[in-house]
């Protein structure tokens, strides 16, 4: 398990990284089940905290994902289109989603790792 001390994370089980990479969670890909396919955003789009910009589809369900801060995408993740299972493999590593430029934590609802440990386990 990587030092996910630097890290933060939505209610929703979105990451981001110190790097402005985005991911989900190890709790989100394990409820996921088998990841089958992910819509990406476009490379140059601008997100706002919270706004919707992909979805994740697993053998079980599919679900929107959410932007955990705003910005610009600056890079999304290629090698996930043929290999969709990095984000159960390796979620915090070869399965990040996106990396954003110019972040804006406006209206960003991030909590830290014993927070959203806490939302994870239901406490």
């Amino acid at each position: 398990m990587p030092d996910l001390s630097g890290y933060r994370f939505t209610a929703s089980h979105e990451w981001v990284d110190g790097g402005s990479r985005v991911g989900i969670t190890d709790y989100a890909q394990q409820q996921l089940g088998d990841v089958i396919f992910l819509e990406l955003p476009e490379v140059g789009r601008t997100l706002s905290a919270g706004e919707r910009f992909g979805v994740i589809e697993s053998v079980k369900a599919a679900s929107d994902l959410y932007a955990p801060v705003g910005g610009r995408v600056a890079e999304v993740n290629d090698a996930l289109v043929d290999a969709p299972e990095k984000v159960n493999s390796d979620p915090y590593g070869e399965g990040w989603l996106m990396r954003l430029e110019e972040v804006d934590e406006a209206g960003a609802e991030l909590l830290d790792l014993e927070a959203y440990e806490k939302v994870a386990s239901g406490h």
